[in-house]
């Protein structure tokens, strides 16, 4: 595929960025994450949690054409009559869609008649965009389909490393070269006073329903690691027989680790000294964050090592007064680094999205979006955790402290880590 460089992150630009701008400066981001890959590497399915990077790009140009331009835009005719159904994900209020686990049968439409779907729904929405220019509502919807837009450019980098990884030619999506690191720091806990607090979404700026209404919660002082869990400290864990002491274990973890024969995380090595990454195959850093790890796992980890894991209340109050930087996908590493040297809490946004204690849920008043859109997050609610902070593959204008990810116990082939927190 064509190289398609993206225009400058949004933390160089100065004053609001118009939707058309911002639109095709998304659109294109998502090409981009595809130049390094061959035709034969976007049609393949590695697992049922993954999607072909076709469908991914079939999908978000499915999700504009189906709530903006076939409501929105007079006189505009779909691309395919067969593509609601081909690249609908979970939404029921739309109809019914082709099966989650069989999206790698789809060998056709092609990877090139996808493409033409894009440019021909990036044609229309220009010419939307440019057209009502003023218009609030759909600058809105917008602002969500590029929100969208970049979830998926994340779980883009996510599938493929696990694609890869399946592969025992091991590729490297993107080479880099190996680098060294000085030893982790000692980690400290920062203290925090308990009280009643504020969180989530002030308003003030693009959010997802699930982050609101912004309420008021009570935390008991606590204790939070001023960085991530290394590499270096996990393979402590399971030098001491974390993998194989029942005590540390939720008994749903137990039994997961017991089934499948977990002894160690997703793309270590059995020697414990490699692992594999969107680089391929590198040696461990012992000084970077420990990745691709389950809930279940961070919480074994928590509780050998004498600690838990944060609520999201308390996560979200430490890092209230945090910048929004990091090793975000803009500085292109693609993989969690060793923290940087500086004073109080490190590596609070990017590296790698962050496990916390709280099962995923409803806020108090909560109220889902009106219509089909109202499925995006509520109904979700059950079952799964909460995640804060974001990752080494998030696009830096999409996080933010209130951001609520949240996925399966079991889950690991998402870029999660483990910071730890205390009581006091």
């Amino acid at each position: 595929m064509a190289a398609i460089h993206t225009a400058t992150p949004s933390s160089q630009r100065r004053g609001p960025e118009p939707p058309a701008a911002a639109f095709l400066r998304i659109r294109a981001a998502t090409l981009a994450i595809c130049e390094p890959l061959a035709p034969e590497d976007c049609v393949a399915q590695s697992m049922t949690e993954a999607s072909p990077i076709k469908w991914h790009l079939a999908h978000t140009s499915w999700f504009f054409e189906q709530f903006i331009l076939r409501k929105t835009a007079p006189g505009y005719r779909i691309f395919h009559p067969r593509f609601e159904y081909l690249f609908n994900s979970y939404y029921q209020s739309v109809g019914r869609m082709h099966e989650r686990p069989r999206r790698g049968l789809l060998t056709r439409p092609t990877l090139d008649e996808v493409l033409k779907y894009r440019r021909h729904v990036d044609i229309h929405m220009r010419e939307l965009l440019e057209a009502r220019a003023e218009d609030e509502a759909l600058a809105a919807l917008v602002t969500l389909g590029l929100n969208h837009e970049q979830q998926h450019q994340e779980l883009m980098f996510t599938d493929i490393k696990h694609l890869f990884s399946c592969n025992p030619l091991q590729p490297a999506y993107r080479e880099r070269a190996i680098e060294d690191s000085p030893p982790a720091e000692p980690m400290r806990f920062i203290p925090f006073d308990g009280g009643v607090r504020e969180i989530g979404a002030t308003g003030k700026h693009f959010c997802f329903d699930n982050e609101t209404p912004r309420h008021r919660v009570y935390v008991e002082p606590y204790a939070f690691a001023d960085r991530l869990v290394t590499n270096g400290e996990y393979q402590e864990f399971i030098r001491d027989g974390g993998y194989r002491r029942h005590e540390f274990w939720l008994s749903d973890g137990w039994d997961l680790v017991q089934r499948e024969q977990w002894s160690r995380p997703l793309y270590w090595t059995p020697a414990l000294d490699c692992e594999f990454t969107l680089a391929g195959v590198r040696p461990l850093n012992s000084a970077a964050p420990v990745a691709h790890l389950s809930y279940y796992e961070a919480d074994a980890l928590a509780r050998w090592a004498g600690a838990r894991l944060p609520t999201e209340a308390e996560w979200e109050l430490a890092a209230e007064a945090e910048p929004i930087a990091g090793n975000m996908l803009d500085r292109g590493a693609l993989h969690p680094q060793r923290h940087e040297d500086q004073p109080g809490l490190r590596q609070v946004f990017g590296d790698l999205w962050e496990w916390t204690a709280s099962p995923y849920g409803a806020y108090p008043g909560y109220r889902p979006t009106a219509g089909a859109l109202g499925e995006y997050n509520g109904k979700f609610m059950c079952n799964q955790f909460v995640l804060r902070g974001g990752s080494c593959v998030t696009p830096p204008d999409h996080i933010r402290g209130s951001y609520r990810n949240f996925f399966y116990a079991p889950a690991r082939w998402q870029f999660t880590g483990v910071r730890l927190a205390r009581d006091l």
